[in-house]
């Protein structure tokens, strides 16, 4: 099921062989090896991904539908089977549900200015979650604002999980919009979100997902889930920087007005009038990233290979360890302690901000995340100004927890 994390269904895991296949892990920063810990916000790539890169451009690239020469088709049927290969990942009903982006990002206020400005009008509400990232928060905020809607947010617990009860409140025939992430970014808290497009499709509400931390740990099936709208980030999930990926059902895409205009998204133009041409197309102006589409394919395939499950199941057991050795650490507490967590960690230690925490780990060679990771009302909730955060990827080990955690220690000592 998406929304689950099943450790039993992980297959054999060579962890040794995963590392060797991402050439950054074999560097060394202060002559000590790196530990990299910041997956949640981008993560590394294989070499498989930097390899199909590389050899696009050296040997294939061209641009693509708008040539008749043989590089322009090869460019064009790589980025149409990378189209094929999100299709399948996602289990989409069709291609043209599968709309290329930026990221997320884009993906939301695409959904947001073609979806939300055109169906939302005043006196609506649109429904978000007190854990959302400011990138699903502020596209909705101006459409409300915009159109005289009002902005509705589900509470959360102590735990960091959302109180369903209180959701099923706010829902109304007024709601048009519910948008919440699948995992978030700050806690690690794996949302119940087929419970959460059940309910808002009882009120004919239209649910989008932000999946930027959900597709790169879960199992995604967007039949199954029968969410109208699913994104997710290239570089989170082991691919390239500058392309991400829209899932929308076909009726809501003919329905919605183009985010961007310009070349190739066009049927005909004239100066009186013009008209455009079918999705996923007329959501894709201009040039697109292509080697950059070329590449989150190469990534999707890679962890096809590896299998979701089985990277699933490894940061399930990363996560088990991080949280039992952190909770050894004196003055440090876990932010985020929901009974459905991805591979995340969020804290915070008594004895510095997590500013000094993330520089004095840097020099440990430990990359982590400090701040308030683009959710500021998530800190808020939880009476801190930002956190440290420790965030897994399949090629972490149980002895990188083992050097966080020293170097936590060794932060206590410097800053006592």
């Amino acid at each position: 099921m998406a929304d689950v994390l099943n450790p039993s269904e992980s297959k054999a895991y060579d962890l040794a062989a995963i590392r060797q296949d991402f050439p950054v892990l074999s560097r060394t920063f202060y002559d000590k090896p790196l530990v990299y810990l910041d997956n949640g916000a981008t993560t590394q790539k294989p070499k498989a991904v930097i390899d199909r890169i590389h050899r696009f451009y050296s040997e294939e690239y061209g641009t693509v539908r708008r040539g008749v020469y043989a590089l322009s088709e090869g460019s064009t049927e790589a980025f149409a089977q990378t189209r094929e290969t999100v299709k399948a990942f996602l289990n989409a009903a069709q291609s043209s549900e599968i709309v290329f982006t930026k990221g997320t990002t884009e993906a939301i206020n695409l959904v947001a200015h073609s979806y939300g400005q055109p169906f939302i009008q005043a006196g609506d509400e649109v429904i978000v979650s007190a854990m959302e990232h400011h990138a699903n928060i502020v596209p909705w905020q101006q459409v409300c604002l915009a159109k005289g809607a009002t902005l509705k947010v589900i509470p959360m617990n102590e735990r960091g999980e959302l109180i369903l009860e209180e959701y099923e409140k706010l829902l109304s025939p007024k709601t048009r919009v519910v948008a919440v992430n699948h995992v978030s970014n700050a806690l690690g808290t794996i949302n119940p979100i087929r419970r959460i497009i059940e309910l808002a499709h009882q009120t004919g509400a239209v649910v989008f997902i932000d999946g930027a931390q959900g597709a790169p740990h879960l199992n995604v099936d967007v039949q199954a889930l029968d969410c109208d709208f699913y994104a997710f980030s290239g570089h989170k999930i082991y691919g390239p920087t500058g392309v991400g990926v829209l899932y929308a059902k076909q009726a809501h895409l003919e329905a919605m007005v183009p985010y961007q205009t310009g070349g190739d998204m066009i049927e005909t133009v004239t100066f009186e009038k013009t008209t455009f041409t079918q999705p996923p197309y007329k959501f894709e102006a201009g040039t697109p990233p292509i080697a950059q589409v070329v590449g989150l394919g190469a990534a999707i395939d890679y962890v096809n290979e590896v299998g979701l499950s089985a990277i699933a199941a490894h940061e399930h057991r990363l996560l088990k360890y991080a949280t039992e050795q952190l909770n050894t650490v004196p003055g440090l507490s876990i932010i985020g302690t929901a009974s459905m967590k991805a591979g995340l960690i969020s804290f915070v230690l008594e004895a510095a901000h997590p500013l000094d925490i993330g520089t004095l780990l840097d020099h440990e060679a430990i990359a982590i995340r400090t701040g308030h990771h683009c959710a500021q009302p998530v800190m808020k909730r939880f009476n801190v100004p930002a956190t440290a955060r420790a965030s897994f990827g399949m090629y972490n080990t149980f002895d990188e927890i083992d050097r966080l955690v020293a170097g936590l220690h060794k932060v206590i000592d410097m800053m006592g």
